[in-house]
């Protein structure tokens, strides 16, 4: 039976069967050190000329062979022991070995912590950029911060359910990315921004308690730190108020700090909150970053920041949200927003969480009344016909009883970018996309065969 890596430390005296990496060797007179690694970690194995073919066998290994070595776990000789490793104690006395799988010499060092490497390099090499241990422990944190969030969210009576990737494509702030129809000829499906509307169709349905770990795209400009497709966590929650949302994000949050990552330390507890204007007053900006000591890595400065304007001018002199078009109003600027008065003074009840100067979070309560969402596209210049064409699913759903409710997404690459303390999400991305948004170890995007095109019936024109 296999034994992982991490576990011969434990098995002095016992035989081992391991399976992994060649992560490097060592020649050292006669005596051949390799350093074996797999998930769990790396163990010395040493090959001495006294068993003369396992010894020719070893002489043979490179870098990133692949081998299965069954052997004896011994304690290292106090001189010997290495305090840097997990398993510096002990080394293994091979008495059988077998190669399994030979590698090319790889385009770069796996032994480092990859930094120093172009990432373009990197991205086209993915699959061997990630047998990094850095890599394995941002892999790992992001696992463990997903299933400590689901498992938050499950014993707060929420309910996990998946909603469309193929879906319609409507106005909500940044470009859709479409999928052609073969069976509809001319008609597009769109992959979601966010499941915003058939999470609010969810609350309509009854569910009450939503929440998804969602893939959403994004058809964008290179801007910085961003991917065309990303993960947020989504929720939704009826017969809500502002503070019931905030409350218990702000809980999850807390937990999920002291239990997953005790180096940490929360500023300020509960979290500050500033209105848009105060934020934008005080600081400049409504991210802004409250850290005290901001050298400190550890230190986390959590704020919320709330009454924005639900609107403002867009480059044509119309108005566009701020935000969301599904948001409701504050409860005060119900009747402003009714008669379209004082557009520019309407609040929003929207509030985003804000860690570090970086906006993690945000959501709003939702209009759930057919008049205020409708009201919405009215005040942005959308004629009755357009309002039906792309929103008329969810005016209808309106009209057949839905609770008041609201929600929140966080963008969770982002939260785990800034709880690894990496410098970018591509980071703590398995297979993201480069800045310019290719993927250079698929080659993509890329052109299709004619044939494809066809039964598409579509026709790529060339500048």
């Amino acid at each position: 039976m296999r034994t992982q890596i991490s576990e011969t430390k434990n098995k002095a005296g016992e035989t081992v069967q391991l399976f992994g990496w060649v992560h490097t060797r060592r020649d050292h007179g006669k005596i051949i050190f390799i350093d074996l690694r797999d998930r769990s970690g790396l163990v010395q194995i040493v090959f001495t000329p006294g068993n003369k073919g396992l010894y020719e066998k070893a002489e043979s290994l490179r870098s990133e062979w692949v081998i299965k070595v069954v052997g004896k776990v011994a304690q290292r000789p106090e001189a010997m022991i290495n305090k840097e490793v997990d398993t510096g104690e002990i080394e293994v006395q091979p008495e059988s070995m077998e190669i399994l799988s030979e590698s090319a010499t790889p385009p770069f060092a796996l032994d480092t912590d990859g930094m120093e490497i172009g990432e373009d390099n990197r991205m086209k090499y993915r699959y061997l950029d990630l047998r990094r241990f850095r890599m394995r422990d941002n892999l790992i944190l992001r696992h463990k911060i997903i299933k400590f969030i689901r498992d938050y969210l499950d014993k707060e009576g929420f309910i996990e359910v998946e909603t469309p990737i193929l879906t319609k494509s409507t106005p909500e702030g940044a470009r859709d990315y479409v999928v052609p129809s073969r069976l509809y000829p001319g008609k597009f499906f769109a992959l979601p921004q966010s499941p915003q509307q058939y999470k609010q169709l969810l609350m309509v349905a009854g569910v009450e308690k939503y929440f998804q770990i969602a893939r959403c795209f994004r058809d964008e400009d290179t801007r910085g730190d961003r991917q065309p497709e990303f993960t947020q966590l989504d929720l939704e929650m009826s017969f809500v108020a502002r503070e019931d949302v905030i409350q218990l994000n702000e809980a999850l949050l807390i937990e999920l700090v002291q239990k997953m990552l005790p180096a940490k330390k929360i500023q300020e507890i509960p979290f500050p909150r500033l209105s848009y204007k105060e934020a934008m007053e005080k600081y400049g900006t409504d991210r802004p970053d409250l850290r005290q000591d901001k050298n400190n890595p550890n230190l986390l400065s959590f704020c919320w920041v709330v009454d924005f304007p639900f609107f403002e001018k867009d480059k044509t002199g119309g108005w566009t949200f701020t935000h969301n078009p599904f948001s409701a109003p504050k409860p005060e600027h119900f009747e402003m927003l009714l008669k379209k008065e004082k557009i520019g003074e309407i609040l929003t009840s929207q509030y985003d969480v804000v860690l570090n100067g970086s906006e993690i979070g945000g959501g709003s309560i939702r209009s759930h009344q057919e008049k205020i969402l409708k009201s919405v596209f009215e005040i942005m210049g959308f004629s009755e016909e357009r309002i039906n064409k792309n929103f008329g699913h969810m005016l209808e759903s309106f009209s057949f009883g839905a609770p008041p409710h609201g929600g929140i997404a966080w963008g969770l690459d982002r939260l785990v970018n800034m709880f690894s303390g990496e410098p970018n999400i591509r980071e703590v991305i398995a297979f993201p996309k480069t800045g310019d948004a290719r993927d250079l170890m698929m080659d993509s995007p890329s052109e299709i065969e004619g044939g494809q095109l066809k039964e598409l019936h579509l026709s790529v024109k060339n500048e």
